[in-house]
């Protein structure tokens, strides 16, 4: 499994321990040192099941700062998805991504039911 996250977030580090704790074996990426590419981003968006906005970190200051909210609506998929791409900050983490799995965001009951 790929676990993408950013080590300075609380909520990364909630779910890694997490991970540790119930001995679930990841492969870490640092979001910000390595950036999910476009072909990785949409391989997971599609993978996933989930609304394109999941991905985006909408509590940070990047996407706050560019107004993604109000420019959201008038852009395509493709877009989005390029967008997501250009920079780590705007991708919602954690992400975990296994061969049949993209799970978005910690949120524990999810990855339990998912993953155990």
């Amino acid at each position: 499994m790929l676990f993408v996250c950013y080590p300075r977030c609380s909520t990364c580090k909630k779910a890694q321990k997490w991970l540790d704790e119930k001995g679930i074996g990841y492969t870490f990426r640092d979001i910000k040192e390595e950036n999910p590419s476009y072909d990785e981003l949409k391989t997971w968006y599609k993978k996933s099941g989930l609304d394109i906005k999941r991905f985006f970190n909408t509590s940070g200051q990047l996407y706050k700062s560019m107004s993604l909210k109000d420019k959201l609506p008038a852009m395509s998929e493709e877009e989005k998805l390029r967008l997501l791409s250009t920079d780590g900050m705007l991708v919602k983490r954690p992400i975990l991504v296994s061969d049949d799995t993209v799970l978005v965001g910690f949120k524990e009951r999810e990855w339990a039911n998912t993953l155990l």
